[in-house]
């Protein structure tokens, strides 16, 4: 029999075995493969490929899985990282959506959950890259980028003031600076704060944190300790930041609250740094200061972790449960008024409030019986 033969480019192969065939043919379909591949496709078969692309992508989408700590953890996954890889076009048209206030000085928008407001180290996508997007979505091509006048952490939601001119950013962020801004928050405590209104006036400044995991973190720096029984005051230190901050429990349980945040001073982490090392009560999934010698996911009690339909290996997946719920911004420019900015949780917020047995506040409670103010619907 005669020997089976390929001629290929920079290849020639020949034998007499089923082994040799076999491999005769695997080059072949290799060959055929690479040279398909090659050729364009038409419109049509391109329509096609994307739409069984697009069916598959939506099939995967809808499998729920049985076990349901597994549901749990897809849905806390789908609500706070359905933003995070999207094009610049897609995020913006997103906060369009979510545009709060807007006038012919300012933008008013509800920031999502995971968005860093500014670019750095490892971030794919930010708010500022996508602000000039957006102005020309809303004011056509030729609108200049929006600006910037406050900033919020990347796990905060909520409101967020942006500005048209660049001199009217400086003006808002004066007011920020020299606190004439009104700004509440609402957030998610494990434990109950003790009393249950107050205010935590101790200065914070940022330590480093040694050991396996070095990193650093904000932290107390209190002006006076007990010493043997008594009051003794503690000389300050130049680098700690005076900051305060009044808080008042709006419902609770044995092992949760849901709680409004007024921080009187604006010092980086301060509501977290005051709940936590003040207060002893942790906004829920902040993995950065439940504890102080490590980062690690937040340690919750059987009780919470019940309600969550979650458990303690997947407490990680867990979002900060800080909520910018309003802004007072006082009469500025041609606004005679001030602006009163109310905007609504994030749908995973409302969940795990009701999950947890607590109840969010009547309307005039959280409006503090306001009227005729814009908010967030």
């Amino acid at each position: 029999m005669a020997a089976p033969c390929c001629k290929a480019p920079g290849f020639w192969i020949r034998g007499t075995n089923k082994h040799l065939g076999d491999l005769f043919t695997l080059i072949s379909k290799r060959f055929c493969s690479t040279a398909t591949a090659s050729k364009p496709l038409s419109a049509q078969s391109l329509a096609e490929r994307l739409r069984a692309q697009k069916q598959e992508q939506k099939q995967q989408k809808l499998e729920v899985p049985a076990n349901p700590v597994q549901r749990r953890v897809q849905e806390l996954v789908r609500y706070t990282q359905q933003l995070q890889r999207v094009h610049p076009n897609v995020l913006a048209k997103a906060l369009t959506r979510g545009i709060l206030y807007q006038d012919t000085s300012i933008v008013v928008i509800n920031k999502p959950y995971g968005l860093p407001v500014h670019g750095g180290p490892g971030v794919q996508l930010c708010i500022n890259e996508v602000l000039p997007i957006l102005a020309k979505m809303l004011h056509g091509y030729k609108a200049e980028p929006l600006h910037l006048c406050h900033r919020l952490d990347k796990e905060t939601t909520g409101v967020m003031v942006l500005a048209w001119e660049k001199e009217m950013a400086h003006q808002i962020q004066e007011l920020f600076r020299t606190r004439q801004v009104v700004k509440k928050y609402w957030a998610i405590t494990v434990r109950v704060p003790m009393p249950s209104a107050g205010v935590v006036d101790i200065p914070i400044i940022e330590k480093e944190v040694k050991g396996q995991q070095h990193h650093h973190k904000m932290t107390l720096a209190p002006t006076y300790r007990m010493d043997n029984g008594k009051m003794v005051k503690v000389p300050s230190s130049r680098n700690a930041h005076i900051a305060v901050t009044q808080y008042q429990v709006f419902s609770s349980t044995l092992s949760s609250a849901l709680v409004e945040l007024q921080p009187i001073t604006g010092i980086k982490h301060q509501l977290r740094v005051h709940l936590s090392f003040g207060l002893d009560c942790p906004i829920l999934g902040d993995h950065k200061y439940s504890d102080w010698n490590r980062l690690a996911p937040q340690k919750l009690s059987a009780g919470i972790l019940k309600k969550l339909g979650l458990e303690q290996s997947k407490a990680r997946h867990i979002p900060l449960h800080l909520h910018a719920r309003q802004l007072v911004l006082p009469a500025l420019g041609s606004r005679k008024e001030e602006l009163n900015l109310v905007c609504k949780v994030p749908r995973f917020f409302a969940r795990t409030v009701r999950r947890l047995g607590l109840e969010m506040p009547s309307q005039d409670q959280s409006r503090d019986n306001q009227t005729g103010q814009p908010e967030a619907q």
